[in-house]
């Protein structure tokens, strides 16, 4: 066997080996990677906040901060589908008989819906239902504890780190970090500021076609499209896909579904696609292919975190490359930009 094939079947085992790690210290590491993208959106607050108070004083205003933001982004995911379920409750007697009109049509051609869901959708698949809701629950009330823990201990070393970096000379090592730190947290705060304009963009634009086609509940659609909107793809697929269905019990139409689907899909396409790359420019460039790859790999690895967190994390892992010399093609190959990523 060559040398060359030895240190691809190394290379090759090695990647195997740091996914499986990822995967199986997710409980960790997630929460981990979390509170260093949340150092880095926050730390110019908390660097301003201590040249005008104590530290301590700074560092509560700015978790303050943090959380009325977090919580504000929740509260109006809650809020909207808290709406939707409320129309779907108030229109019971309607649900009831287009379900019936629906499952007479459908035995026509010999399909018994009713006996398939009274044989797959019993209490005891409600119980299954509510006891993976309330474990879902627990998971991410520990995963933001922790997370928040992270966060606190990070910001109050900051300054330390920044120090003991600078003691070290001008190493490579201790260089590169600092050099890839200050250019990566400006990278992810565009990066978030470019979301939240785009994600408030698409939600006032989704929440102007309700409106114009008579969609009920177009505010709230609005806004579920504006919080979702900060998870890429999946987060814009929900948003498509909860309206549309909603159309379909609105309109009772087929059709009328199909175009709330398309127009929805191409506000979105128009954000997400053209939109938000020229606006965010090539100080961001990441390739589509690689955002797509790194929303579902993370996905993947560490759930519904990770499709929240992949591109932060290819964004970091490419502005790396980009800093030393012998990587910095990678960062030119995956950046989807003829010019070189700054």
């Amino acid at each position: 066997m060559t040398d060359r094939a030895t240190r691809i079947m190394v290379g090759a085992c090695t990647v195997i080996l740091v996914v499986a790690a990822l995967h199986l210290a997710r409980s960790v590491l997630a929460p981990v990677a979390f509170a260093l993208f949340i150092i880095a959106l926050v730390w110019p607050f908390q660097r301003a906040f201590q040249a005008r108070m104590p530290k301590l004083l700074a560092l509560l205003l700015t978790m303050l901060l943090t959380l009325f933001v977090v919580a504000g982004i929740a509260a109006l995911v809650i809020w909207g589908f808290g709406r939707v379920g409320q129309w779907l409750l108030g229109n019971g007697a309607q649900l009831q008989a287009l379900y019936a009109r629906k499952t007479a049509w459908l035995e026509g051609y010999g399909i018994f819906v009713a006996s398939l869901i009274a044989e797959h959708f019993d209490m005891r698949w409600l119980v299954r239902v509510a006891q993976d809701v309330m474990g879902q629950l627990q998971g991410f009330v520990s995963f933001a504890v922790v997370t928040l823990v992270f966060t606190l201990l990070g910001l109050l070393e900051v300054d330390v780190a920044r120090r003991q970096l600078e003691a070290l000379g001008d190493r490579d090592g201790p260089a590169l970090l600092l050099r890839s730190g200050a250019v990566l947290a400006r990278k992810l705060q565009r990066y978030m500021l470019v979301r939240s304009v785009m994600s408030l963009v698409t939600g006032l634009a989704i929440w102007g076609f309700a409106t114009a086609a008579g969609l009920e509940l177009a505010m709230e659609w609005g806004v579920i499209a504006f919080a979702l909107n900060y998870i890429p793809f999946i987060g814009s697929l929900l948003a498509t896909i909860f309206p549309t269905m909603f159309a379909v019990l609105q309109f009772e139409s087929w059709q009328m579904a199909v175009i709330v689907f398309l127009s929805l899909n191409l506000i979105q396409f128009t954000s997400g696609s053209y939109l938000e790359p020229r606006i965010a420019g090539a100080t961001l460039a990441v390739s589509p292919f690689l955002v797509l790859f790194a929303v579902f790999f993370w996905a993947l690895l560490w759930g519904i975190a990770g499709a929240f967190i992949g591109v932060p994390v290819m964004i970091a892992l490419l502005t790396l490359c980009d800093q030393h010399p012998s990587s910095r093609w990678v960062a030119q190959l995956l950046s989807g930009h003829d010019g070189r990523v700054r």
